[in-house]
């Protein structure tokens, strides 16, 4: 094994690979479940009686656990060692999927989801705190676009995994991750070493637990107004929800502000790469989760389309990743992430606007893969780069031992925007009243949905070429 001076990891040592097996796996399993599940929606509408409401909140309510809790979970791993939480997660989230299976009713499944999400923000930030405090700094770009890029691949293959799993049956998406979980733990106790944040251990060591649960009020009360008003309209009780949710969105900024050890450390935010970065965050991480959401049932539903057809038809995605999202980080690290960000905004953007063609009796070569080619490309282009830049810029604006904190802010940016969108854009497009089978409403509001995912795409290019601007420029060298 071949390490740095320092006794850190090198990229292409053994050691090294280990470590990106057990992060990427890691972090793969959750993007796995965030994609997997959505081609089941359909059967799992289906077998429960579920509506469509009840089809987001499957998906919202792994979301919003994951996203209120992923920075208390990295800052547990600064606190107690990263590779312990991570594990800790891996295996909550086994069994949380093994409850998500056995589920009788949309009741259960909806709250073993939630105990998945919780799963999910342990083993998330941890993935790649790992990877910032084993790797020496110069391959800190390429251990991040390898992880970004394989990582996002187990994103995009879920929906093909997921047709061929829900031929089987739609409990099979979720009992998959057991012996997933299993290789992550053996090889994560062999080989991942273990790191923490000395200076919190040898301080107070408190848990900012009123940061937490404002974050938990904040987005829960906000998805749940968002979510039911699309269904049921705004009555007494989903205002409520929702001022709820702003007033305690409101006072996390003050709480944040005061306290000794915050979730967030608000003066990062005045790095204008680091704020950049997070604000593109919200516009593609938001698109992307209407487009994934979406793009199944359309194919199912509206199309005619089976399952595992459906899932394959966005493997081109999963394609272009796998090509080229590494070069993407490198070509990041020596000219600068700007340019990158913005065209690959750009081509998904397109991406989307090319799903338009996608209705009744969609034919793959015409109507379906040029919007995911396109989408695949972009993301390609965006995403590596997007993440290296948010730990470049992280790490020039906090101190290095914050890393599992400050590398969960940027997950809870993406998760947090992907969440609302799905709360808000299915409502805007009018399908929150709309039942599963009902392709004349969905393929209506489907139309909507993919013409506001462009627009978001088209912000998140302007934020990219206007926001890092030549500060970016040699950020990640």
């Amino acid at each position: 094994m071949t390490v740095a001076p320092t006794g850190l990891v090198r990229a292409g040592t053994r050691q090294g690979r280990w470590v990106l097996l057990a992060t990427i796996a890691g972090s793969g399993l959750a993007q796995l479940d965030g994609t997997v599940v959505n081609v089941a929606l359909a059967a799992i509408g289906r077998d429960l009686d579920a509506g469509f409401t009840a089809l987001q909140w499957v998906v919202n309510a792994y979301t919003l656990t994951l996203a209120a809790l992923i920075l208390l979970g990295g800052v547990l791993g600064d606190l107690y060692g990263r590779r312990r939480v991570f594990l800790v997660g891996v295996v909550w989230f086994a069994v949380a999927s093994a409850l998500c299976a056995l589920a009788p009713g949309e009741e259960v499944l909806i709250a073993a989801r939630a105990l998945q999400g919780v799963g999910g923000a342990l083993l998330t930030p941890g993935s790649l705190a790992i990877i910032s405090a084993s790797f020496v700094p110069q391959d800190r770009a390429r251990a991040v676009g390898a992880w970004s890029g394989l990582g996002g691949i187990a994103g995009a293959v879920g929906p093909f995994l997921g047709g061929w799993l829900v031929g089987l049956d739609w409990r099979w998406v979720f009992l998959v991750n057991l012996p997933v979980a299993a290789l992550i733990v053996v090889v994560t106790l062999r080989h991942v070493p273990e790191s923490r944040d000395e200076e919190v251990v040898a301080g107070t060591g408190h848990v900012d637990l009123p940061g937490t649960v404002l974050v938990v009020l904040a987005l829960g009360g906000l998805t749940y107004a968002l979510t039911e008003a699309g269904r049921s309209g705004w009555h007494p009780v989903l205002v409520g929800a929702g001022l709820l949710g702003l007033v305690a969105g409101a006072a996390f900024v003050v709480v944040e502000r005061r306290a000794a050890q915050p979730l967030v450390r608000l003066d990062m935010f005045t790095d204008r790469v680091f704020a950049a970065t997070n604000l593109v965050t919200v516009f593609v991480y938001a698109a992307l989760a209407v487009y994934f959401f979406l793009i199944v049932l359309q194919l199912q539903v509206v199309s005619g389309w089976g399952p595992l057809a459906a899932g394959t038809a966005v493997l081109p995605v999963t394609a272009c990743m796998l090509l080229l999202s590494a070069r993407a980080g490198a070509a990041a690290q020596r000219h600068g992430p700007r340019t990158l960000m913005t065209l690959g905004c750009l081509l998904a953007g397109a991406g989307f606007v090319a799903a338009l063609r996608i209705g009744p009796g969609a034919d793959f070569l015409t109507d379906v893969l040029p919007s995911v080619l396109l989408l695949g490309l972009g993301l390609s282009c965006a995403v590596a780069p997007l993440t290296a830049a948010v730990l470049a810029a992280v790490l020039a604006a906090a101190p290095d031992h914050l890393a599992g904190a400050a590398s969960g802010i940027n997950n809870a940016t993406a998760r947090s925007a992907g969440l609302l969108a799905i709360a808000v854009v299915p409502a805007v497009a009018g399908l929150g009243g709309a039942g599963v089978d009902d392709a004349a409403a969905l393929g209506r509001g489907f139309v909507v949905a993919m013409l506001i995912g462009a627009g978001l795409l088209a912000v998140g290019a302007v934020v990219s070429w206007a926001g890092l601007g030549r500060a970016g420029r040699h950020l990640l060298a």
